[in-house]
């Protein structure tokens, strides 16, 4: 079968569709031993070998789908050079190719989802999708209507206007104020940035759900497979067809 490059990698859990087309403008790409360079290449899935810098991969076809309640403190990355904590820690069994979808900044919490569809997570992460990201937020101050009103309206956030879908008060004191608020976009920093424009820093920051997906009943630190169901919900949501998944097991020895 014939696909495309950049779906390949993806496919084989190196990168999203859009971090594998950077690989292959940077030359880190290598088909049949002949370095690639230019985007929209076509490669014979059972075929041809692809290396990305000097390391075979291969299409996982065991696809896994699984949900982490990230604490603070850890990166999202599966390896740092700088030996500081990832959630490879918390997941010592992930299976090769399985990667997160989305980000949450070290202080940030919640729900973070990783897989080795490579298909599925770029639709989800793609801004055409909408997909709905929930936060519960606990900031510094108290939060008055005309500030919630305001970040209703939109910021401009490197000249482009940042606003949320949806956005509820919970709670206003002197001290704190507690919100949740609901957006598709998956800018850097953006919640913790849209606060600090109007006046508020950011005290606690976690992600409640995700796509349709909640941390409810799963415990700070801990992991769980998707269900079928849920799979099947994630993949409609993406546009795509199909609930075949496979758990994750906890294998100290692999990943």
């Amino acid at each position: 079968m014939t696909i495309r490059l950049n779906k390949f990698l993806a496919r084989s859990g190196v990168a999203s569709r859009r971090e594998a087309d950077r690989l292959i403008s940077k030359g880190r790409v290598r088909i049949n031993g002949r370095v690639v360079d230019k985007l929209g290449v076509q490669v014979e899935e059972d075929h041809d070998r692809v290396d990305v810098d000097g390391r075979p991969v291969r299409p996982e076809h065991r696809p896994v789908h699984i949900i982490l309640n990230k604490p603070s403190g850890y990166l999202v990355t599966l390896n740092d050079p700088l030996g500081r904590p990832t959630i490879r820690k918390l997941l010592p069994g992930l299976p090769r190719g399985v990667v997160p979808v989305g980000r949450l900044d070290l202080e940030s919490e919640g729900l973070l989802f990783l897989t080795n569809d490579g298909d599925l997570a770029f639709r989800l992460t793609h801004p055409r999708y909408e997909v709905p990201k929930t936060y519960a937020v606990r900031v510094d101050g108290e939060v008055g209507a005309d500030t919630v009103a305001r970040l209703q309206k939109g910021i401009s956030l490197d000249g482009k206007k940042a606003a949320p879908d949806r956005i509820v008060l919970l709670e206003a004191g002197p001290q704190k104020s507690q919100l949740r608020l609901e957006l598709h976009e998956g800018r850097k920093r953006e919640v913790r940035r849209m606060f600090e424009a109007v006046g508020h820093r950011v005290s606690r920051l976690r992600r409640v759900a995700f796509a349709g997906l909640t941390i409810k009943n799963l415990p700070v630190g801990e992991w769980r497979t998707l269900t079928l169901r849920e799979v099947a919900s994630l993949k409609k949501m993406a546009g795509l067809s199909g609930t075949r998944h496979t758990a994750a097991k906890k294998d100290p020895d692999r990943g």
